[in-house]
């Protein structure tokens, strides 16, 4: 599963996983992939730091890079307070009656929110890649559009190639007026933030729009087949995320979370603004619903949302309230079935891809010369 740009970047297969989890991402690497461990949770850039020097030590020489979630804009002079100072008291109060009405315990006195999506913050993406360009890392990607102009030319002066996520053609055409490396195109199946248009169509799309610019395809991809479709449209490799959340090396430290993700069909997502503001693929709870539904007083815009629901989404993990557990997750999770440790879906991966490549082959007449 080779496309010209893994040989760019030295790895077998033309896979990208991204996760949030070190030890995933460097399985990913050691298999022949591309591990990319997402960053936004690391409000401490010393955390990161200790992060990467195990990836660094653990990776056996293979690339690896990290996913930063940046404005393009930027902001000056507003404070995490600043922000916190705008949400509403009904929406504060709706969040308690919630969490009552489910029995949701308080956190111990003194104990802080395991859970706060700050690296949306300018000043705490710029901290984490003050920590990451002290790394080898060969790849940054940004999750809310193009980073800004400096942050783009100063991954190039250390000779690290710049991604993006797009989930139109016209962000991606804006991506390429930017100088971005790489495009991903990621489809409305694919877990956390995500837009309107299906893989299928996107992916084409994407690759007219920016073309010769590298193109992986994202969203609802967890085969060997449909990595072989995606290649077939054109794409240089997959983005693969949700997968990676029910392996063997995943440190969900939550078994809830891992029962509900084995048992979900590809039907038990929704797109909701719950957990952020802006539209994310999610496992659908009765969280999900309570915010979704019209009588409530609906969801704040990002950030406001995410600094809102940070607390009690620390809580109900903590406490595992399963009817309010749940995680950001592609339509993919209904093949996600079984544990796995990384090892064993890459061997998966390239079992179905062959397969493919085979039928394809056969199709075509070609099937006894292959």
């Amino acid at each position: 599963m080779q496309t010209e740009l893994s040989k760019e970047l030295g790895v077998e297969h033309a896979i990208f996983g991204f996760t949030p989890f070190p030890a995933v991402a460097a399985a990913i690497s050691r298999a022949g992939g591309f591990g990319v461990l997402g960053a936004v949770r690391y409000t401490d850039p010393t955390d990161l730091e200790r992060d990467l020097d195990w990836i660094e030590a653990n990776v056996d020489g293979r690339p690896y890079g990290l996913d930063v979630v940046m404005p393009a804009k930027k902001v000056e002079g507003v404070s995490e307070a600043d922000v916190e100072a705008m949400i509403p008291e009904g929406h504060r109060r709706f969040v308690e009656d919630t969490l009552a009405k489910y029995g949701v315990p308080e956190l111990a006195e003194g104990e802080a929110s395991g859970w706060r999506i700050t690296g949306w913050m300018e000043q705490v993406a710029r901290g984490q890649l003050d920590v990451a360009f002290d790394y080898p890392i060969r790849l940054l990607a940004n999750a809310l559009g193009s980073p800004p102009a400096d942050v783009v030319r100063r991954a190039h002066d250390r000779g690290v190639l710049v991604a993006a996520l797009a989930g139109s053609a016209r962000h991606a055409r804006k991506h390429a007026e930017a100088g971005i490396d790489i495009v991903v195109a990621q489809g409305y199946e694919a877990g956390g933030h995500t837009g309107e248009i299906a893989s299928m169509v996107l992916t084409p799309e994407v690759i007219d729009a920016v073309g010769p610019l590298p193109v992986l395809a994202a969203g609802g991809i967890g085969s060997g087949q449909q990595v072989a479709a995606a290649l077939s449209l054109g794409a240089q490799g997959v983005w693969l995320g949700s997968v990676w959340l029910t392996v063997t090396e995943a440190d969900m430290h939550s078994p809830a979370v891992t029962r509900k993700l084995l048992a979900a069909g590809s039907g038990d997502t929704v797109r909701s603004r719950a957990l952020t503001g802006k539209p994310a693929r999610q496992l659908r709870t009765e969280w999900t619903d309570a915010w979704d539904d019209p009588d409530g007083p609906g969801t704040l815009p990002m950030p406001l949302q995410g600094l809102l629901v940070a607390d009690a989404v620390s809580r109900i993990q903590k406490y595992e309230v399963e009817p309010l557990l749940g995680t950001p997750v592609g339509q993919i999770v209904g093949r996600m079935n079984s544990e796995r440790s990384v090892q064993e879906v890459f061997d998966d991966l390239t079992r179905g891809f062959e397969h493919a490549v085979d039928r394809i082959n056969r199709i075509a007449g070609r099937g006894e010369e292959a």
